[in-house]
């Protein structure tokens, strides 16, 4: 499982050029799966995120999580994070989980994420459109196999 990890002020996702959600101050997840994810990796990804101090205090250091600031989350599938572009120049796809088996993982990722955090969400497998505004910019990849 791959987790890009933004921290955003404002962001929203469209589908078919019409806005499907937004949120304000909080994280955007780039989320994909890989084979051997389940739900014991998603348990710890989701720890390590909602536990991620990448928010400033008062301070201006990055010192509070996404439950500290009362933040939302924007979540959207991804597969092309599991992209492997070491032979030529057209990236291959085998490593990401079959659709089937992502979706599910997708879901119950967002499920188990919602009982700490508000998480809205993108349509999985549609043609999407984000808008982001990476504050910072802070990103973090966050990457869990074999737990």
């Amino acid at each position: 499982m791959r987790v890009v990890v933004q921290r955003s002020l404002n962001s929203s996702v469209a589908v078919f050029k019409k806005t499907y959600n937004s949120i304000e101050k909080g994280l955007v997840l780039l989320v994909s799966f890989t084979l051997g994810d389940n739900e014991k990796i998603i348990d710890y990804m989701i720890k390590k995120i909602v536990n991620l101090r990448i928010f400033d205090d008062e301070n201006h250091i990055m010192n509070k999580s996404i439950l500290d600031i009362k933040g939302e989350i924007l979540s959207i599938s991804q597969f092309t994070l599991y992209a492997d572009c070491s032979k030529g120049n057209r990236p291959s796809y085998h490593k990401a989980l079959k659709s089937d088996e992502a979706r599910e993982l997708y879901h119950l990722f967002n499920d188990k994420l919602k009982q700490y955090v508000s998480v809205k969400t993108g349509v999985f497998g549609s043609d999407m459109l984000l808008s982001i505004q990476n504050d910072g910019p802070v990103t973090i990849i966050l990457e869990k196999e074999n737990v």
